[in-house]
């Protein structure tokens, strides 16, 4: 019987203070929590393995919905680089499949890069389909057998976002007091009203905890390189992607419309080319490409585009603006990850792409002036509208409707920073009320509606 894992609410991880740098992550596709995450698992597991003792053999079983949709999303690939000693971060895709032909053929790795072991994956990587763990329904067990007949063994949950967790590992120590903490909107309102301070200034000053504010703003400007290089990528891309879905990457030929057709001042043109910009993110991203967590992969086009349409249609865009428009979502998506979580295997798809709409939303409003009522409005608007959606991709693989459904946020988040521009901010829902009823949302969602597969879409379209 398949049982849900338990809420975020109850872990232990949601009070400590969150980075910028920790939300935007640059990695590979096709998935955060099933790709990202595991990698990042497998390498820290190898890492300690190879510090223990003599590996001759090591194990890492699959539970939940990593098992379920892994085979889509890459886990498997993504196990076998990190044990390799690969990250997310610094690995090359374009050399991945020669990789791991390599080890598949050879039935051997490098642990850690430095330790070869015999890997068959039969019965190294076994999927433990319809059996969840109660720690998060992304769960890894890593079993490693020593020379001297011993064995250690770790488990380890992604959590979403490309965060990972070890069970049991002890609460990390926080050294550091931010400028103004917060984890409700309810507290951003309060401090920017005592401070003046707008709700990216407010993430701009805590962010001095960790490092000199340069340095953050070459993070930014580096997290925006990341994004518009992705789009780039993604409008040279051509043919089908991966996975037996014979899913076509259309972003090449609908940028070539749109150059072939000039200038046009209807507002057709506006959505077209940002539906483009997040349709090209996510065919990079479903083609194992380079992109940002922001705040996963699934719905990784949002931002990017909306940021796009910033710096693209927007009377006087700057430099400033697009770090203001990255610091504000930065600031939504922490109160996400605090109160709820961006983890599509606990929330359905209203933790990633809603989540990533009401980011963005908030951030494209900050970047155009608004107020801090304003800017929390428009994050309201951006989840109000995408509460109760599923996550149900055919085929576990994050192509249908993954792909189509961040051009869809990117058109709601724009929607949503104007409806609450015209408005003075003040508004019936709270951001606070909105992220506990996609909470709650969540809970009550069926597991077969939760990245595994086993409903919706995933069973009622008959797979090419």
């Amino acid at each position: 019987m398949i049982a849900d894992a338990a809420p975020a609410a109850e872990r232990p991880d949601v009070e400590r203070a969150i980075s910028i740098t920790e939300l935007f992550t640059i990695g590979i596709g096709p998935s955060s929590s099933h790709t990202v995450g595991p990698m990042r698992a497998a390498f820290a597991f190898a890492q300690w393995a190879v510090e223990r003792g003599d590996v001759v053999r090591v194990v890492c079983e699959l539970f939940g919905s990593l098992a379920l949709t892994g085979l889509g999303h890459s886990t498997d690939i993504a196990i076998l680089l990190g044990l390799a000693g690969e990250t997310p971060e610094a690995i090359d895709p374009d050399g991945i499949g020669d990789r791991i032909a390599a080890i598949r053929t050879e039935r051997r790795l490098m642990l850690a890069g430095v330790r070869p072991i015999d890997f068959d994956e039969a019965s190294d990587l076994p999927f433990r389909k319809g059996e969840f763990l109660a720690g998060h329904a992304n769960a890894m067990r890593f079993t490693a057998t020593f020379a001297d007949s011993s064995a250690g063994e770790q488990t380890w949950f992604s959590v979403g976002g490309g965060a990972i967790l070890r069970e049991g590992a002890a609460a990390p120590r926080v050294n550091f007091v931010l400028a103004h903490p917060f984890s409700s909107a309810a507290e951003l309102l309060a401090t920017g009203e005592r401070t003046g301070l707008s709700i990216g200034e407010i993430v701009a000053a805590n962010e001095l905890a960790w490092r000199p504010a340069e340095e953050s703003d070459a993070f930014l400007d580096a997290v925006r390189a990341a994004m518009f290089g992705c789009i780039d990528r993604g409008l040279r891309g051509e043919g089908e992607l991966p996975g037996g879905l014979k899913v076509r990457r259309r972003a090449r030929d609908l940028h070539s419309s749109l150059i072939a057709r000039g200038p046009r001042s209807d507002p057709s043109a506006v959505f077209e080319w940002v539906s483009l910009w997040a349709l090209a993110v996510n065919e990079e991203n479903a083609a194992g490409g380079r992109v940002v967590t922001a705040p996963t992969n699934g719905a990784a086009g949002v931002l990017p585009a909306v940021l796009k349409y910033y710096e693209v249609f927007t009377a006087a865009p700057t430099r400033a603006g697009a770090r203001l428009f990255l610091t504000t979502a930065a600031a939504i998506g922490f109160l996400y990850k605090k109160r709820a979580s961006i983890s599509a295997a606990e929330m359905g798809c209203q933790g990633e792409v809603g989540v990533a709409c009401s980011m963005a939303a908030a951030g494209l409003a900050a970047a155009l002036g608004a107020t801090n009522a304003q800017i929390e409005n428009a994050a309201e608007i951006g989840m109000e509208h995408n509460l109760g959606l599923t996550c149900d991709p055919i085929g576990g693989l994050v192509q249908i409707p993954c792909i189509e459904r961040n051009t869809m946020g990117a058109i709601k988040a724009i929607n949503a920073a104007y409806l609450a521009l015209h408005g003075d901010g003040r508004h019936i829902v709270s951001l606070d009320a909105v992220i506990e009823t996609m909470r709650q949302t969540g809970e009550d969602m069926r597991s077969k509606y939760k990245e595994t597969s086993l409903g919706g879409l995933a069973v009622n379209v008959v797979e090419c």
